[in-house]
């Protein structure tokens, strides 16, 4: 019997398969879509695929850059916005930035030439209207794919915003592990340690409940198992297949849950140091996990299904993991000074996400 209440929430269809371009047929339909991906040419042929399966799309962004900014869509023309308003679906092909970035389209930024509006009316209002989202992640660890919210930076001021609100959720997320063979081996790793942190940030966290750490439990069992074996060996179908899992387990986790202290030291991180953010919020998570340790007893049992009985050595196999995928887990080795990752430590202890480490 549960302790106390809790809910376990996430309306999000998933749909593993081995061709996410056939899949596209049932979950489009003949309804008016748009595509948001990247510009790379892998990108620009599967946007010519989905186009002759499906008919051309009223929308196409093959713009999108890591780290959707304020710039971007606030400088939408008036076109870009009408096509836009025609869709009725989105397909977005890619990484965290692409379906963060198709989440913005999705929440009506046609109505609003500037997104601090969105932003605010996304904040009270109880309802979106908000296009479908059909999410195909092409990296195995944004866990946005199921997810409610949006990462959005605005570089000018230096400040991260989250766009949320339950109308966001993918209808669908279509799991393609074969899109994931070709990666490089720095996306490679990055995106398998954002679902690492994903994982354990949804374990030491005032907002877990058992769904969500079973999730993270698993998720973090078959990443620290399986990740350095795939650096090794990246053309492994099984292992990706297993990282992609791994990824939506961990998504499924902190889509209820939200992130914790290692993601809000990361936000600065990110913009101030030029770190990719599956790295910025990772080579913390020792450090974390230390603090995390004898703070809450449902915590450290679960922490325990992971790392084994003495947490404390837990963590050290955690920092030598990370190590041995050449990570540091030194703030100075990303030229980040003591007094200045103090700082981020400090400030993220106050902030957002911060908040909801379970010894904050």
């Amino acid at each position: 019997m549960a302790k106390r209440e809790f809910t376990f929430f996430n309306p999000t269809k998933l749909v593993f398969c081995p061709d996410y371009s056939e899949s596209l047929r049932c979950h489009v339909g003949t309804r008016d879509y748009g595509i948001v991906t990247y510009p790379d040419a892998f990108f620009s042929d599967a946007v010519d695929q989905i186009q002759g399966i499906l008919g051309k799309a009223v929308f196409v962004a093959t713009d999108i850059t890591p780290n959707p900014d304020f710039s971007y869509f606030n400088a939408l023309d008036e076109e870009r916005r009408r096509d836009l308003a025609k869709a009725e679906a989105l397909i977005a092909l890619g990484g965290g930035s692409v379906i963060d970035t198709a989440k913005v389209f999705a929440a009506g930024l046609e109505d609003r030439p500037d997104i601090r509006d969105l932003l605010n009316f996304a904040s009270q209002s109880p309802a979106l209207h908000s296009k479908d989202i059909i999410a195909i992640p092409t990296t195995a660890g944004t866990g946005s794919e199921v997810t409610s919210w949006a990462t959005v930076w605005d570089s000018e001021s230096g400040r991260k915003f989250s766009l949320s609100h339950p109308d966001l959720y993918p209808k669908v997320a279509v799991l393609d592990a074969s899109l994931t063979y070709k990666l490089p081996p720095r996306i490679t790793l990055a995106s398998g340690l954002d679902a690492l942190s994903h994982a354990l940030e949804s374990v030491w966290n005032i907002n877990a409940n058992p769904i969500s750490s079973n999730y993270a439990v698993r998720a973090s069992r078959i990443i620290i198992e399986t990740l350095p074996s795939l650096m090794n060996n990246p053309e492994n179908a099984r292992l990706r297949q297993m990282m992609l899992q791994a990824a939506v387990f961990s998504g499924l986790a902190f889509s209820n849950t939200k992130t914790a202290l290692a993601h809000n030291i990361s936000y600065p991180v990110s913009l101030n140091h030029n770190l990719e953010h599956g790295i910025a919020c990772s080579f913390t998570l020792p450090l974390v996990m230390r603090r995390a340790i004898g703070s809450d007893t449902v915590c450290d049992e679960t922490l325990r299904e992971i790392f084994g009985n003495d947490l404390h050595n837990g963590a050290d196999q955690l920092e030598e993991f990370l190590c041995n995928l050449e990570i540091s887990t030194d703030p100075d080795d990303y030229g980040i000074p003591a007094t200045t990752f103090k700082k981020y430590l400090n400030d993220a202890l106050t902030g957002e996400r911060g908040r909801n480490f379970i010894a904050a």
